[in-house]
C-alpha cells in the first residue's frame, strides 16, 4: 500500500467529525498511525475525500448534514455495512483508496452494491487517530458504562420486513403517541449502521434517544450477538435510569438480516420484549413477516409501516394477517395507545391522557 505524506494531527481539528464519532473526546487525539493494515471495526480514521460519489454529504457529530468537497478532511469510523438497498461493505483498509459506505460516518471496502447505486465516495486514508499513549482510538473507548438488564421498564420492539419498510416512522410515531398519552418514553436504535436519521426521528417525536453508537459500536453488522445483547441491556437500563416507563426499541433491516434473525430466534433481546410492532411495505410482506414471527413464537400486536399508507393495501394486510393496521396518525393517538400498548405495560402509567 502506498503511504501518503504524514499529516499533522492538527488536521483533525479542521476535519468534519461524523455522527459515529459523536461521543469521542477530541482532546484525546495526540497523533496518527499509518499502520492502516492493523485497523479494526470502530477505529477512528482521518481521511481526505478524493472523489465524490453516492454520499455527497457527511452526517456530522453535531447532527446536521455537511456537503462534501474533494479535499475535505473527515474523521470516520471503520466499519462493516449491510444494506440490501445500498452497500455490502467490510471493515478493512486494503488499498490506497477506501469507500464511504454510510453517510453517518462509516468507512470500509464496498464488496457489493444495489444496481441503482452510484459509485461510492472515495476516501484517501491518512492515518488512524491515536491517544497520548499511542493507542488507536476506537468508538468503544467512549461507550456508556455497562448496566445489567432492567426488568421493570416496558420494552416494545419494532421490527420490519426490510429496509425502507417504514420502521423508523412507526417507531417514532409510537414514541410520540406514548408521549402524548402522558407516558415517559425513550427511543432506542439497538442495531444498524450509525446515522442520525433514526436518532433525530425519535427526538423530533418527543422521545429522548439512544443508539448502539452510545454503547461503542459504529455498526452492529458482524458484531457478536453477545455484544449486541449487552448493548441492548445497557441502552434500556440507561433509558430507564433517566425516567423512561416505556422504551421503544427499533431493530434494523429485515427479519432475514443475520443479526435480526439471531435476535428473533434466541436472544435476551427477544425474551425481554413486552410487545412487537411490525412494519411492512405491502400486504404480502406483512403476511410474510407475521408468519416468520409466528414460527419463532412471537406475534405482533399490530402492523404499521408503508402498507398503512394505502387503504387498499391496509385492508388486504388486515385480512391476511388478522392484525390491526396502524398508520402513523393512528400511533399518535392516545386512544390507540390505550387500546393496544397500555395493556402490554409492566406497570400502569400514573397519568394516561384520556
Amino acid at each position: 500500500m502506498t503511504q501518503f505524506p504524514q499529516v499533522s494531527p492538527v488536521a483533525c481539528e479542521v476535519a468534519k467529525w461524523a455522527f459515529t464519532t459523536r461521543r469521542v473526546d477530541r482532546s484525546d487525539v495526540h497523533g496518527l498511525s499509518t499502520q492502516l493494515n492493523t485497523a479494526k471495526a470502530g477505529d477512528l480514521i482521518l481521511c481526505e475525500i478524493a472523489e465524490i460519489g453516492h454520499h455527497k454529504k457527511i452526517q456530522l457529530a453535531e447532527r446536521r448534514a455537511s456537503v462534501s468537497y474533494p479535499g475535505d478532511y473527515v474523521v470516520l469510523a471503520l466499519g462493516d455495512r449491510y444494506a440490501p438497498d445500498q452497500f455490502l461493505a467490510s471493515a478493512v483498509i486494503d488499498d490506497d483508496l477506501i469507500d464511504l459506505v454510510a453517510g453517518g460516518g462509516v468507512a470500509g471496502r464496498v464488496d457489493a452494491a444495489h444496481v441503482r447505486m452510484d459509485e461510492p465516495t472515495r476516501l484517501k486514508p491518512i492515518g488512524l487517530l491515536t491517544d497520548a499513549k499511542g493507542q488507536v482510538i476506537n468508538v468503544a473507548d467512549y461507550a456508556l458504562p455497562s448496566l445489567p438488564a432492567n426488568d421493570q421498564v416496558t420494552v416494545i420492539g419494532v421490527f420490519g420486513a426490510s429496509m425502507n419498510s417504514g420502521k423508523t416512522t412507526a417507531a417514532s410515531s409510537l414514541g410520540h403517541g406514548l408521549m402524548r398519552s402522558g407516558v415517559a418514553v425513550a427511543g432506542v436504535k439497538a442495531t444498524g449502521t450509525g446515522a442520525f436519521g433514526d436518532f433525530n426521528s425519535f427526538e423530533d417525536g418527543g422521545a429522548p434517544a439512544l443508539d448502539f453508537t452510545d454503547v461503542g459500536m459504529a455498526t452492529t453488522y458482524r458484531m457478536p450477538l453477545a455484544a449486541i445483547e449487552s448493548g441492548f441491556d445497557t441502552l434500556v437500563a440507561t433509558a430507564a435510569s433517566r425516567g423512561a416507563e416505556v422504551v421503544v426499541v427499533e431493530i434494523a433491516d429485515g427479519v432475514f438480516q443475520q443479526e435480526t434473525r439471531a435476535i428473533l430466534q434466541s436472544s435476551r433481546i427477544r425474551d425481554r420484549l413486552d410487545g412487537i410492532l411490525f412494519a411492512a411495505p405491502d400486504a404480502l410482506s406483512a403476511l410474510g413477516g407475521v408468519t416468520v414471527l409466528n414460527k419463532v413464537g412471537l406475534s405482533p400486536f399490530a402492523v404499521s409501516g408503508m402498507v398503512s399508507c394505502s387503504p387498499l393495501a391496509a385492508a388486504e394486510a388486515a385480512e391476511v394477517t388478522g392484525r390491526p393496521i396502524l398508520s402513523r396518525e393512528d400511533l399518535w393517538s392516545p386512544a390507540i395507545i390505550a387500546q393496544y400498548v397500555t395493556p402490554l405495560m409492566r406497570r400502569e402509567p400514573e397519568d394516561v391522557a384520556a
